[in-house]
Order: C-alpha cells, then structure tokens, then sequence
C-alpha cells in the first residue's frame, strides 16, 4: 500500500470525498493529494472548505463544494458542479457519517431520521448520481463506502447507527453486483477507532477505554484506513469488489478489555 502515497500514482483522476472537514476525510483527501489526484472536497461547512483545499494541496482542477447531503438540491448542485468541471469523476468517497449516541427507547423520529439520511440515504444518491456520469462518460471508476465495524456487531446507546451501517455493507454490495458490468468497482472501509470528531464528539473516558481495548494497542493513524482505500481505488485491486476490508486494529474482532480478575495469558 505504501506505493498508494507515491506522487502521481492517481494522478488525472477526479475524487469525490463527502466529509472532506472530518477526521478520515481529511486523512483521505491528503492521501490522495499525495498521489496527485485532483479533489472535489465536500462538506456541509462551506467555510473551512477552502482552507482545507489548500491546506491537502490537490492537483490543478481540485475544487470545494459545500453541500448539506440530507438536501436532494445539495446533492443535484453537488453532481452538477462535479460534471460541469469534470464530466465525472473517476473515484467517490462516501465519508461522511454521524456517530450520536442514544438509547432505542429515548431517541425520536427526527434524529432517527437524521442518522439514516447521512449514514444510508446520502451515499445511495450520491453513488447513484456518480455512477450515472460514469456510465455517460463511459469510464469505469470506483467507490468506497466509509463504514465501521459496528456493521457487524451491536454497541450499546449507538444501534441506529450500527443499523445505518450494516445497511450501508449491504448497499456496498448491492451496488457491487449492478455496476460491475460498467467497470465501476464497490468496496468498503471500515476504519479504526479515532477521536477528536467534531460531528460527534467523545468524552475522555470513553477514548480511553476505547483505545485501551483496541487488540493492536493504539488508535488509528491518519494512514491506516488512508492507504486502505486509496488501495482499494488502485489498478491492484481491479479484481476486488463488494467487499468490506476492516482495517480497524482488530477491534472488531473482540475486546482486550475484560471483566475477570485474570488479566495475563499465563
């Protein structure tokens, strides 16, 4: 993978990244500026988009583009700014997601429904919309969906999120199968444990323990999940689509965090 980062391994293609402001989207965006690719950074914070561009240093062509992805108009501004500029793009990276906590019991409708339309509903319109310029264009391309491993396994106070993306694994795969015939590739990327997002904050304690139960001993790096994806994107793994690849220190394997008072192998 560490051939991804070289420069101009992507160099000539266009990328999508949604969430280009949070932590992972920020970590791919970089990657991909690395390797030369022209960006078209999104987010729902129309202020800090330009500063980031700048800040990743994308190719000539790279542009911003704010978008709230709940709102149908966004998103058609969004693909038309993306034709207009680029025809299409050639790689989507559908980053953006929320991680609120809430009891089944206590959350509403609404925020039910916010969680589902920026976790689920967002990167089907938008791999739909991509996928369409792709086909027009009459290039293959690739997406990659950031899920999680709460895909496969429940977290208490966080179930509709672990519902979002479970779904979201079965989109990935669904898109998979359709859009094979175009050349267009569906993959998946489920990083690892990260603090310090803005969109769902996490308290101190829960960092902690977290980080203390990660199998590998330490949170994710801006690389780990980074050089997954753009892995993914690359002529090696031409043959590799609908599939999910956790790259999550092995978290969502198990914990090492235990209840018993033995806490050594021996």
């Amino acid at each position: 993978m560490d051939g991804m980062n070289q420069a101009g391994a992507f160099a000539g293609k266009g990328v999508i990244v949604t969430g280009a402001l949070g932590i992972y989207g920020t970590w791919i965006a970089d990657a991909f500026a690395r390797a030369g690719a022209r960006l078209c950074l999104t987010d729902r914070d129309g202020a800090g988009l330009d500063g980031r561009l700048v800040a990743c240093g994308g190719a000539e062509g790279s542009f911003a583009h704010a978008a709230d992805i709940t709102d149908d108009a966004a998103l058609a501004g969004l693909l038309a700014a993306v034709g207009a500029r680029w025809g299409a793009a050639h790689i989507l990276v559908n980053n953006a997601g929320v991680y609120p906590s809430g009891f089944l019991l206590d959350i509403d409708a609404a925020e039910w429904d916010r969680i589902m339309d920026i976790n689920l509903r967002a990167p089907f319109l938008l791999t739909q919309g991509v996928a369409r310029q792709m086909v027009a264009a009459g290039r293959g391309g690739s997406v990659i969906n950031i899920s999680s491993g709460a895909a496969r396994k429940m977290r208490r106070s966080v179930a509709p999120y672990c519902l979002s993306k479970t779904a979201l694994d079965r989109l990935t795969k669904g898109f998979a199968l359709e859009l094979a015939e175009y050349g267009i590739r569906v993959n998946a990327v489920e990083p690892g444990f990260a603090a310090g997002s803005t969109a769902s904050p996490l308290t101190d304690d829960h960092v902690r323990l977290t980080t203390a139960g990660i199998p590998m001993g330490r949170a994710s790096s801006p690389d780990d999940a980074a050089a997954a994806v753009l892995f993914l994107c690359s002529d090696q793994a031409s043959y590799i689509t609908g599939t999910s690849l956790a790259v999550d220190g092995g978290n969502s394997i198990g914990s090492l965090v235990v209840h018993q008072a033995k806490k050594t192998a021996l």
